[in-house]
């Protein structure tokens, strides 16, 4: 959708038709940072969920929501869905790592081509090579080194 003009193989005609195609390619990135992290957060909650139950016993009684519907199992039933599931997401958030830095690969020629730049407010030109990094305002994100572990 974002490359629309550019997946037809013609160029963009003016400057209001370049920025909105480089206003949604933003968009798009801040999207895959925001999944992202809220994926690095399910593995986060998951890696909790595991250290809690591991230590207990098997055959002890946990409970588990399931579509909604809270089903009562056990740990030994429980736990090997819950790393599976963890490892699933660990597989997705390295997915959206590859697509986001092929994304920003896309802008970054993308910014070349057409030499955008962008304004500060305090009326300061930046080149914006070298803050596509921490663009995603209001993102957190956590230590990348503990989920590779």
């Amino acid at each position: 959708m974002s490359n629309k003009a550019e997946g037809d193989g013609k160029e963009p005609v003016n400057e209001q038709a370049i920025a909105n195609i480089y206003g949604n390619m933003r968009s798009e990135i801040n999207q895959l940072h925001s999944k992202i992290t809220e994926l690095e957060m399910e593995v986060s909650e998951h890696s909790l969920v595991i250290g809690a139950v591991q230590p207990l016993d098997p055959s002890r009684r946990c409970y588990r929501m399931i579509g909604g519907v809270l089903v009562e199992r056990t740990i030994k039933e429980v736990l090997p869905a819950v790393q599976r599931n963890k490892e699933g997401l660990e597989e997705v958030i390295s997915r959206l790592n590859e697509a986001l830095e092929k994304k920003k690969k896309e802008i970054a020629e993308f910014e070349a081509k057409y030499k955008i730049r962008i304004r500060k407010s305090d009326g300061e030109v930046k080149d914006d090579g070298g803050r596509k990094e921490g663009s995603a305002q209001g993102v957190l994100v956590g230590p990348a080194g503990a989920k590779n572990e």
